[in-house]
């Protein structure tokens, strides 16, 4: 029996774009402040805060809210099993990159 196509490896709540681009700028493990990640990405607001629902529901990314002098922030982390979860993602494009350079 063949090996499965490396596309099966995939994950579709990585895979889509915009919240691959989340995870590969949390990826250092470095918090980074929602509005940074906004401009780094260029999206809007409620935008960003649907991809980020998706990945905060899927234990992917973690935000924390602190207040201090001015507006609140929201600060947003990578979880352990975000990292685990970019880098498979990593591993199944490699794959894939691979499979289309063989043919």
């Amino acid at each position: 029996m063949a090996e499965p196509h490396p596309i099966l490896s995939l994950d579709d709540t990585v895979h889509q774009r915009i919240r691959l681009g989340i995870l590969a700028l949390l990826r250092s493990g470095v918090a980074m402040e929602f509005g940074v990640l906004r401009d780094q990405l260029q999206l809007t607001d409620g935008n960003l805060n649907r991809h980020l629902k998706v990945l905060k529901e899927a234990d992917l990314i973690e935000t924390r809210r602190s207040t201090g002098r001015g507006r609140p922030k929201t600060w947003l982390t990578i979880t352990d099993a975000g990292r685990s979860a970019f880098d498979a993602e990593l591993t199944g494009l490699r794959a894939l990159i691979a499979a289309a350079e063989q043919t």
